[in-house]
């Protein structure tokens, strides 16, 4: 929604500076480093891998007129003293976009000697991401050694972003300094916020003429792990949040809110369609399956407009909706106006969802900024159901993970006088539970043919979010290429075994969201037995497949934030011959459980039975909730690594 996002910023900007003129300059303009560089590294850092020395950065807006800049500085010293740490700083990426302009951009490198390697425009590469094809510049770093400093200094004049931005005030290593400024002209009042321990910003109001500098100065901020399992490192690393919030020279206040939004996006998006885009909607409409269940109709329609309507975000806008079914193709905007015509050609009551990804920029309900609003869904309130318009692999009542457990602005239509608006009220965004995401694995293991190379069935089937890990690709590769894919997750549960038989069931996009993926697979057991003198090792635990594991897991860091609810039903049973005895049975009698205010929201619990010639081992395996607290760790833990304890348990067999 980068579009919208400006479009509604700079006309606001425009008509609340028209009458006044300030210099064009910004303060940092001959900015660079010291010639000669500081080589001093504190005693605390010495024998660390790599440390952010010092890292400062500057963002200046300039208002002349009615034309507005953003300039955006930023300098850092990295201390270099480990071999991972010299691989990951050999390229040293340019940060800018199509919209921006580089002013100035210079590296070094500092030797431990003293010895200075400056960077120039002969060390400036390019490379291109294979899967998205987008180029990137950066500076071939040569010479880098142990105990080396490399110093990067860039300006940009960059798109105006005043309407919300949240700066990273932390990494995954150590800094030692740093220094951050929002430099602005005094008429504007900036709303801020500071996250997860930062310092409230200070501001200064004397040091420049008619500026006012907001500023975070701080030292020894700890490095945050970024490796964590199961975590949301985003979300818990120090930021600061800021905003255009009033002007004083025209009296605006209480800029770029949801409210204001709300408004003028449903305006945009509900324009008044005529006889030929009304028809071209009905003719499109004829064409959908009909059905009384909502959330089946709600998905006939889904489907239709996906398998119809190709999606490009970078498509000019069309004139009408009738031009959008004839070419089939829309934008972003085409696509949701398209949405509100069918709905309201079916009459099905909806609410327009913006939100942000939880694991980049959580979404914060205290403080309104339109980079909250990048991301869509549609909302359906007598269901409780969302859909993702722009994101073709979903169904309802699926959409994208990174979208829940996250809060939105919804907005809804509301008649006041006759006349339709569109009203905004933020609420939580519910990931689709256990009920949706369950899997179920039943097993069977015969031994009766053959004691050194039993026969083993596993019946699978994957709900929810499990199945969409499948569904899709059936309709978007060759079947040779397919087939190859489904060999793989076969071995999976075969112990790299090849498989006598595989069958599927309910895969393609025909079937995400309304039925759950069956894997059907039958394989020799001989790889997972092991002669040991009279007896049989037999390695069963292995036919559930590969499981999670936090064994090494040091001391935890974050809490803990799954992507989304998920359980498992698994039944394995064994028929032996008869005179046939097995050990190490109650190595399945397990139960560890995860609390939280008195309530288990984890779990997984196993046991067995034994009658005549035949074993039945049953377990469960839930996780009811995303975010288990950091005093939780040790409980969801243990049951986390009781699914890999059960993975390799192996059965005695000996024969009478």
């Amino acid at each position: 929604m980068k579009l919208t996002r400006t479009l509604f910023l700079l006309a606001c900007l425009i008509f609340l500076n028209a009458n006044q003129s300030f210099a064009q300059e910004y303060s940092f303009k001959n900015y660079s480093w010291d010639e000669k560089p500081n080589l001093e590294i504190p005693e605390n850092y010495k024998n660390l891998n790599e440390v952010i020395l010092d890292r400062t950065e500057k963002i200046e807006l300039t208002i002349s007129g009615t034309v507005a800049k953003q300039f955006h500085m930023k300098h850092e010293r990295i201390y270099i003293n480990a071999d991972d740490a010299i691989e990951r700083n050999n390229k040293i990426y340019i940060p800018f976009n199509l919209d921006e302009s580089v002013l100035l951009n210079k590296a070094r490198v500092i030797l431990k000697s003293g010895k200075i390697i400056l960077l120039d425009k002969k060390d400036i590469k390019e490379e291109i991401n294979e899967e998205t094809q987008v180029k990137y510049n950066f500076f071939a770093v040569n010479g880098l050694e142990k105990g080396a400093i490399i110093e990067k200094v860039y300006i940009l004049e960059e798109q105006l972003e005043i309407d919300g931005t949240t700066i990273l005030m932390q990494d995954e290593y150590p800094i030692a300094n740093l220094n951050f400024e929002l430099i602005v002209p005094e008429h504007l009042v900036f709303k801020t916020k500071s996250y997860n321990g930062l310092s409230e910003v200070k501001i200064d109001s004397e040091s420049t003429p008619k500026k006012l500098i907001l500023s975070i100065n701080e030292k020894s901020i700890a490095a945050l792990d970024n490796d964590e399992k199961y975590s949301n490192w985003y979300a818990n690393l120090k930021t600061f949040r800021y905003k255009l919030d009033e002007n004083l020279i025209s009296g605006a206040k209480n800029l770029y809110n949801f409210k204001e939004f709300a408004t003028n996006f449903y305006d945009r998006s509900h324009p008044e369609l005529d006889k030929k885009q009304l028809k071209a909607i009905d003719d499109f409409c004829k064409n959908i399956p009909k059905s009384n269940d909502l959330q089946e109709q709600i998905w006939n329609i889904e489907n239709k407009v996906k398998k119809t309507i190709a999606y490009n975000r970078y498509l000019d806008a069309s004139e009408n909706l009738a031009e959008v079914l004839k070419i089939k193709q829309a934008n972003q905007m085409d696509i949701i106006k398209l949405y509100f015509a069918i709905f309201n050609n079916f009459k099905i009551e909806n609410n327009l969802v913006f939100s942000s990804n939880r694991f980049k920029n959580l979404f914060d309900k205290d403080f309104e900024s339109y980079e909250n609003l990048s991301e869509i869904l549609f909302y359906f309130p007598s269901i409780k159901k969302y859909i993702a318009p722009t994101q073709i692999e979903f169904r309802i009542p699926l959409f994208p993970i990174y979208l829940g457990n996250n809060y939105g602005l919804f907005i809804k239509e509301k008649a006041f006088a006759g006349v339709n608006m569109g009203i905004g009220e933020i609420k939580f965004i519910e990931i689709p539970g256990t009920e949706i995401t369950h899997d179920t694995m039943d097993i069977t293991v015969d031994f009766t043919a053959n004691i050194e190379n039993p026969l083993i069935t596993n019946n699978m089937t994957y709900g929810g979010y499990s199945a969409l890990n499948f569904q899709p690709i059936k309709d978007f590769v060759s079947a040779d290429e397919y087939k190859k894919i489904l060999k793989s997750v076969s071995e999976n549960y075969t112990a790299g075994a090849e498989y006598k038989t595989l069958t599927t069931a309910n895969d393609g996009t025909d079937y995400i969201g309304k039925n759950t993926f069956h894997l059907d697979l039958s394989f020799e057991g001989k790889d997972l037995i092991q002669k040991a003198g009279e007896s049989y090792l037999f390695s069963i635990g292995q036919t559930i497949g590969k499981q999670m594991e936090l064994y090494q897991e040091s001391k935890r860091t974050l809490p803990v934030e799954i992507d989304y609810p998920h359980s498992y039903s698994r039944k394995i049973k064994i028929l032996l011959p008869k005179g046939t005895t097995v050990k190490n049975l109650e190595k399945f009698a397990m139960n560890y459980k995860t609390e939280i205010e008195g309530k288990t929201q984890a779990e997984f619990s196993s046991n067995y039975k034994q009658t005549d010639n035949e074993i039945i081992i049953e377990n469960t395996e839930y996780y009811n909730i995303i975010n288990y607290p950091k005093e939780s760790f040790d409980q969801y833990k243990a049951v986390i690594n009781a699914a890999a304890d059960f993975n390799k348990i192996v059965l005695v067999v000996n024969k009478m």
